[in-house]
């Protein structure tokens, strides 16, 4: 049995594509590899907890725009349109002071926008990117990257198995690695055209204009090749404007 479970644990190293498995005993790798394994059974109040944590800790390591700031007023004037819950869950929006063209959000509704994005976008814009990141926290998105963050760490051993499958008490160091695994998460082909077109269906239902949406792929386009660390996954962000375009004018 012990055999078994270590080639279990063998493959689960594989699964989450890591580079260091073959510096980890037999059984380090097989008590991470069911961790691992644990973590894609974690509840949603789970995902939530630990989401909660790592954003407490990432936006402790942030600068963040004050509310009345020319940035926190813009994003409050787009939360506002956009509303402030989704799915049922409440949205936190905040923005860093960040010159990267950026933002995220996680399981438990945290969205975060850099200021580097917002120098680059208009409001509506901006609007249609925090819909989009708004549509993988509706669609179940983000509660999958958590999990596959924490089964990524656990099998790297940064997590140890306690005989508990939550992380209700991570260290910082651990949050950290799970902050990593987050921010540089990659969405699948099929979880961004969901997530545009959630957004679309957002911006719409809101009377907001969905032509934010394609100028924004635009402009994203043009950065780096198109591989703009917020967009970076497939399809391209030129590819992303198009599907939108042809549903603006399907639905003019």
């Amino acid at each position: 049995m012990k055999f078994r479970n270590t080639l279990t644990a063998l493959g689960l190293c594989g699964a989450v594509l890591l580079a260091g498995c073959e510096t980890l005993s037999p059984d380090t790798m097989m008590q991470s590899g069911m961790l691992a394994a644990q973590s894609y059974m974690l509840s949603d109040a789970d995902v939530k907890q630990v989401a909660n944590q790592t954003c407490s800790q990432m936006d402790g390591q942030a600068t963040i725009a004050g509310p009345d700031s020319r940035y926190g007023k813009r994003l409050r004037q787009i939360a506002d349109n956009l509303g402030h819950t989704i799915a049922g869950t409440p949205v936190n929006y905040k923005v860093y002071l960040n010159e990267e063209p950026n933002a995220w959000a996680m399981a438990n509704g945290c969205v975060r926008v850099y200021s580097g994005l917002m120098d680059l976008m208009t409001d509506n814009e901006l609007e249609g990117v925090v819909g989009h990141e708004l549509g993988h926290v509706a669609l179940g998105h983000t509660r999958k990257a958590m999990q596959t963050a924490y089964a990524t760490a656990a099998a790297r051993g940064a997590i140890a198995a306690t005989g508990n499958t939550t992380a209700v008490a991570l260290s910082r160091s651990q949050i950290g690695d799970l902050a990593e695994e987050l921010i540089n998460a990659q969405f699948s082909q099929r979880q961004e055209t969901e997530a545009d077109n959630f957004s679309f269906d957002l911006l719409s239902q809101r009377g907001l204009n969905p032509e934010g949406l394609v100028t924004g792929f635009e402009k994203l386009a043009r950065l780096n090749g198109g591989q703009s660390s917020l967009f970076s996954s497939h399809p391209g962000s030129a590819e992303r404007a198009e599907n939108i375009r042809s549903r603006i004018e399907r639905n003019p």
